[in-house]
């Protein structure tokens, strides 16, 4: 964030009244998990025994490219059933990111008076499958390296040990990958995406999906210690991300300059539910820090810019479809940087300056109301982003879109769980500053599908 929209330096303190805006579920849109994408090439069974291109955990992160089109992106890949705890289960999945058209319809049999009933139809579309890759070579783990890889691609992986052990962890040639958060850039011609493994923020070509540029965090967000097993390099290291909670969340303003993000929880030195916004300018790389608390929920899970100061947090525990227990926090929050003091400090707590923060959007309270019971709310609610107003009884909403991760698990001890998404209206009046992104026009005539 440029310093010309963080004019005054003042301590804000932490408060969350709750504000609920005038929003309505107008769309629930399904995907099945256990269909595939559009790789076949990538279609053989993983170490785990899952087909490799699995359309499953596809919304980790979400974000708006224009016109009806939506982009998704899948984690680190089927790791969610054990096979091989020396990998914390992780596989030989090659990162990617899928194209989606979202685009809703008039239900003509909507009834007001019936709760559940919603006004529109949302059939979700899968258009392209994108994989990930460097054009320079990338570290592997023993057996690691993807069979498709030539001397001109090396895909990415979400297995855990594909890394230098002697290195740190934001070397940008570990083969490993797990992505979390996704935008697109102001050109449409690429894609920005978070790494919990670095943490690092990379920027990727949405033709081929290469790597094209490297964004690099303080270093005091960076582990020396790396050890495929999370828990153990956790006790290997005092500061830097913790495994599998590092860069999470991603926002880019609407003028495409700055990028906002966030991690998943605190830094290992940093205090409990004390968690870092970062920004980052596109252009020189140059960055500004945050401090944001948790209010109700365990983790952050995706930040988005309503203008180039306010955003909305999506801050969640980890309870709901998927893990089997009733969903109770997942909320939006609306937070403002104009003012927020900068804390570019290694280690953060109790007596650092908070960004201020009031309760937006209950997603569960709103869920509810219209007949979604708890256990039926999607447990990993990830992505989030707006997308095209709509006018509704001659009136203009926007509209947000929330989707979950399933964790590539298409049913859960019997009970389906499919890749979800939600959709919302807003009226203009709780949102009086919005600025819709401006994405130029772009038509993906081809792509690397694998």
């Amino acid at each position: 964030m440029t310093k010309k929209i963080l004019p005054f330096l003042l301590p804000l303190l932490i408060a969350a009244p709750v504000a609920q805006a005038d929003v309505n579920l107008i769309a629930i849109g399904q995907v099945n998990g256990a269909y595939q994408d559009l790789s076949p090439r990538t279609s053989d069974v993983l170490e785990n025994g899952t087909p490799g291109n699995m359309l499953g955990g596809i919304a980790s992160g979400l974000a708006y490219a224009g016109g009806n089109t939506f982009i998704t992106i899948p984690d680190r890949g089927p790791n969610a059933v054990a096979y091989n705890p020396n990998v914390d289960d992780t596989v030989s999945y090659i990162n990617r990111f899928q194209t989606f058209n979202l685009a809703l319809a008039a239900n003509p049999d909507y009834d007001a008076l019936t709760v559940g009933s919603l006004p529109y139809i949302l059939s979700p579309q899968l258009t392209a499958t994108t994989l990930l890759s460097s054009k320079q070579a990338l570290i592997y783990g023993t057996n690691g390296a993807p069979a498709l890889n030539n001397s001109k691609k090396y895909y990415f992986s979400g297995r855990s040990d594909n890394f230098k052990a002697s290195g740190k962890s934001t070397n940008p040639l570990n083969g490993r990958l797990d992505p979390e958060g996704i935008r697109v850039a102001k050109d449409g011609k690429s894609v920005f995406i978070t790494d919990e493994y670095g943490p690092y923020v990379y920027q990727f070509d949405r033709t081929g999906g290469n790597r094209i540029k490297t964004f690099k965090l303080p270093s005091y967000y960076t582990i020396t210690n790396l050890n495929a097993m999370g828990d153990t390099e956790i006790s290997g290291n005092t500061s830097g991300r913790i495994a599998n909670k590092g860069m999470e969340a991603l926002a880019i303003t609407p003028d495409g300059t700055t990028l906002v993000g966030m991690m998943q929880q605190n830094l290992i030195q940093d205090t409990k539910k004390y968690v870092r916004i970062i920004t980052i300018d596109i252009a020189s790389g140059a960055t500004h820090e945050y401090a944001y608390k948790l209010t109700d929920g365990s983790s952050i899970s995706d930040i988005l810019a309503i203008n180039d100061h306010e955003f909305l947090v999506d801050e969640r525990d980890g309870a709901g479809l998927g893990d089997g227990t009733p969903a109770v926090v997942k909320k939006l929050f609306k937070i403002d940087l104009s003012g927020a003091t900068e804390i570019s400090t290694p280690t953060i707590g109790s007596t650092t300056p908070l960004v201020s923060k009031t309760e937006f959007l209950d997603v569960v309270a709103k869920l509810n109301a219209n007949g979604i019971t708890s256990d039926n709310i999607p447990a990993k609610l990830e992505g989030v982003a707006f997308g095209p107003d709509l006018v509704v009884g001659g009136v203009t909403k926007h509209t947000l879109f929330i989707a979950n991760d399933n964790d590539f698990l298409p049913s859960v001890n019997g009970v389906a769980n499919p890749n979800q998404f939600f959709v919302f209206t807003i009226d203009e009046a709780d949102l009086p500053n919005f600025v819709p992104q401006t994405i130029a026009p772009f038509k993906l005539d081809s792509n690397d599908r694998g």
